[in-house]
């Protein structure tokens, strides 16, 4: 069992200083637009994932006018409680758990799962491969520490590819690039053959969560889409090497992967209405959700402005699953306050309700 108890947040965004409790297995969290609803929320997933949701720059988590921020959150795990503490001071961050600062923060990824569903995912459905890669590495990187070390290893040295194609011309240095080649080797292997054993088990669910929320019997037909499924890194590397020094990057390898989803063999993103794209959307999110419960044993889930994303009838087919048949704790924001208790009071729940 995994329940976060408390946070306090100091100068984080919108907050000079607040602390909030929860008690509840199911927190709804009102209040009008710029109150701090989702703010809160991301407070809480970087508490667990050691990083916001939306931003990579951490200045930008900074209230304006400060030079840092603080988040101090308590959870209760496995009947153990855990103080997870981040201190950001202009350039310098530090994450520690029970006062134990961590030596790399990537060893903190996974203790504490988190899923996280916000408006601007639906580029998940209609965006660029690239999301839909990170998709499926923010799970396997929570549940897999090696994994996380092979993605890093492997993104860390097509960096170091790129920029010496980048210079091919001025300094060509074709023996660097057989190093390099090679070490990409082993990573590569071991992140497609992780992936694909990963999708076999997720896609499935995905079609499940699809046909619950969406209510109707379309038929997406979703796959994992690898170069890697026909040749190896090291022959595709070597027969492109010439394409890529002209374009001076690396067109092949497991940065090109995707997940192709079909709809009566037309690209879902192509024909699909708002409502189906919003479906797939919320059941990969839960496909996600229940595959880190499947193997981890508990995962938070934040769900944010999701009323104003389904329809009543999907909503309710969601939330049905999200707030009744899942034993999981989860946070729901709204602008309506009255909307959440309705919705809660239909259900049959006893939730808390908080304004930031």
């Amino acid at each position: 069992m995994l329940r976060l108890k408390q946070i306090f947040l100091v100068q984080y965004k919108n907050y000079l200083q607040s602390s909030f409790d929860f008690h509840s297995d199911v927190v709804g969290i009102s209040g009008k637009n710029g109150k701090g609803k989702t703010n809160l929320l991301d407070a809480i997933y970087y508490s667990c994932f050691t990083r916001s949701y939306f931003t990579n720059l951490e200045s930008l988590n900074v209230q304006f006018g400060q030079t840092g921020f603080r988040i101090e959150a308590v959870f209760e795990k496995d009947e153990k409680t855990y103080t997870v503490t981040t201190i950001y001071r202009g350039n310098k961050k530090e994450i520690s758990v029970n006062g134990v600062p961590y030596e790399k923060f990537s060893q903190h990824i996974g203790k504490f799962p988190v899923v996280m569903i916000a408006p601007d995912d639906i580029e998940l459905i209609s965006g660029g491969s690239e999301t839909r890669r990170k998709f499926i590495d923010t799970v396997l990187c929570q549940l897999d520490t090696e994994y996380m070390y092979q993605l890093l290893r492997y993104n860390k040295t097509i960096q170091q590819r790129n920029s010496l194609l980048k210079n091919y011309h001025r300094h060509p240095d074709d023996n660097l690039l057989d190093v390099l080649d090679n070490q990409l080797t082993i990573p590569a292997a071991f992140i497609f053959n992780r992936r694909n054993e990963f999708m076999h088990e997720l896609l499935p669910r995905i079609t499940s969560f699809y046909h619950q929320i969406a209510g109707t019997e379309d038929e997406p037909k979703i796959q994992y889409k690898s170069q890697l499924f026909h040749h190896s890194i090291g022959a595709l590397l070597k027969e492109n090497r010439q394409k890529d020094i002209l374009l001076q990057r690396t067109s092949y390898g497991i940065h090109k992967d995707d997940i192709q989803v079909m709809l009566d063999n037309v690209p879902f993103r192509s024909i699909a209405s708002q409502g189906q794209r919003k479906s797939l959307l919320f059941a990969f999110k839960l496909a996600e959700y229940q595959t880190l419960v499947a193997h981890v044993g508990y995962s938070l889930l934040l769900l944010d402005d999701v009323f104003e994303k389904l329809d009543e009838g999907r909503m309710n087919n969601l939330l049905q699953w999200v707030c009744i048949k899942n034993s999981g704790q989860v946070f729901i924001t709204d602008t309506h306050r009255e909307r959440l208790e309705k919705t809660f009071n239909t259900l049959g729940l006893s939730a808390q309700i908080i304004e930031p």
